[in-house]
């Protein structure tokens, strides 16, 4: 079983019983000081439980729920049964009600295996023998609150830590300059609909929580992450001062011994002050070369997943990446709607895995492409006397593009029927695959527990199989 506790005696107060002060916290973590790291520091790297097969993960979440059937899941059955019922439909099947609708958009064979691909990911299509495609998923959960919920905690708990909480406290952080974990928002000050639920640390100390960056605004780095520099005080004067902030936050904490909560906020305002170089250098695009600039392109989910390989490329081991606010994959009343969105996520991912073999980094870093669940192969229906030329959710089935890290390149994965209803051929679970990435980053899920309210949990919940054969 995997372990760890979390003690009032932090290595930043380690370091500053032997003199060291706040001012070498950073030191001591970027040398990997062993007394230090054995010293209750919660976000010590630590070794996994087996070699890992990737190194860190980017993971472009697609709220709101993509329609496999007009993406990577191409459905002849369609069309044959265009406007008419789906054969075989019973009254324990009520969700399948509607009519047949094919997919509006083109289709073309892709790759060494003739995948059919959807215009919409054109140029995905061309680099699909660069991943693999799961289209077997399937989910518990058929709203959307739910769904993302299950996707991101493993649990429809309201306090179930995100796993980028488990791997952050599973693994800890590369660079103390950094966290650990981040979460790419779509901007402007507005959240995903659900919140901070995917990068929360739920009922695990909130040092483990992802870091949130308002995308809004990506040439300002002062926008991005907010007070991220002191405009009143500089160099040594900012010192002092946070010197001074740690030893009243000390004596503050040494009056509420135990209080998790209060040392991880302590250790997130320090996490800021060593950001405040890290940050500006990461978050600055403008460096980028041109023609990296031209690959990626200008959209919101280009420049995030462009923010993204940087932020890799610094240590930083699981990066979220939320393209837009609301569900602009929530697709019910009319599909045309998908393709706008859709197009810029298929190049911003293409882009991401041309850049990320170029640099060779792509077999150490896992790429995750998804949503919370599929949608019905059936039109929406009428509402409030307007026909609707949309689908609605299919928790029964969806696809899943991963990439690098392990998996096996240029491989379809299971199948689902006819229709694009079910899952019928080497189903996959939200757990299964949960399990198969913390196992990529050499993690056991079985043995990746945090013990609260007298049991242990997991990610998994108590559920989950390594997907051995997407492996390579």
């Amino acid at each position: 079983m995997f372990s760890k506790s979390l003690t009032t005696v932090s290595r930043r107060e380690a370091l500053s019983r032997c003199g060291l002060g706040m001012a070498g916290l950073g030191l001591g973590m970027l040398l990997g000081d062993e007394a230090a790291a054995n010293a209750g520091q919660p976000l010590a790297a630590t070794p996994p439980h087996f070699a890992p097969r990737a190194k860190r993960v980017i993971h472009l979440f697609l709220n709101g729920g993509l329609s496999h059937v007009d993406t990577f899941d191409f459905k002849p059955s369609l069309t044959k049964y265009a406007g008419k019922p789906l054969p075989g439909v019973g009254p324990d099947r009520n969700d399948r009600k509607g009519n047949a609708m094919p997919s509006p958009f083109k289709f073309q064979p892709r790759g060494s295996h003739g995948l059919m691909v959807s215009e919409l990911f054109e140029n995905l299509g061309k680099k699909i023998d660069d991943v693999c495609v799961v289209q077997s998923m399937h989910t518990d959960a058929p709203e959307h609150g739910d769904a993302r919920q299950l996707w991101h905690c493993g649990s429809i708990a309201q306090n179930a830590p995100s796993a980028g909480a488990w791997v952050t406290y599973g693994l800890g952080t590369e660079n103390a300059n950094l966290p650990a974990f981040v979460a790419l928002c779509p901007g402007s000050g507005q959240l995903p609909e659900d919140g901070a639920t995917g990068w929360r640390a739920g009922f695990m100390p909130p040092i483990y929580q992802g870091t949130l960056v308002d995308t809004g605004e990506m040439r300002d780095v002062e926008k991005l992450i907010r007070n991220v520099r002191n405009p009143f005080l500089k160099g040594s004067a900012h010192r002092k001062q946070m010197d001074l902030l740690y030893r009243l936050n000390q004596r503050h904490l040494a009056a509420r011994a135990g209080d998790a909560t209060l040392e991880g906020r302590i250790q997130s305002y320090e996490m800021a002050y060593r950001m405040q170089a890290a940050a500006t250098d990461a978050f600055d695009l403008s460096g980028e070369p041109a023609h990296i600039q031209k690959l990626y392109g200008s959209t919101k989910p280009a420049q995030q997943l462009l923010l993204a390989r940087r932020l890799i490329e610094r240590g930083v081991r699981f990066v979220q990446v939320w393209p837009y606010h609301n569900q602009p994959f929530d697709n019910h009343e009319n599909l045309t709607s998908l393709e706008p969105v859709a197009r810029h996520c298929d190049q911003a991912i293409s882009a991401l895995l041309t850049d990320l073999k170029m640099r060779g980094l792509l077999d150490e870093t896992l790429v995750v492409m998804c949503g919370e669940f599929g949608r019905m192969p059936t039109a929406e229906g009428e509402m409030e006397g307007k026909q609707r030329t949309g689908r609605n959710h299919n928790p029964h089935c969806f696809n899943v593009i991963l990439a690098g890290g392990g998996i096996r390149p240029g491989i379809i994965h299971g199948a689902s029927d006819e229709f694009g209803y079910e899952a019928v051929e080497k189903p996959v679970h939200v757990h299964d695959l949960q399990a198969t990435i913390l196992h990529l980053l050499g993690l056991d899920h079985t043995r990746l527990t945090y013990r609260h309210a007298g049991r242990d949990f997991r990610l998994t919940d108590v559920g989950g199989n390594v997907v051995h054969d997407i492996l390579a």
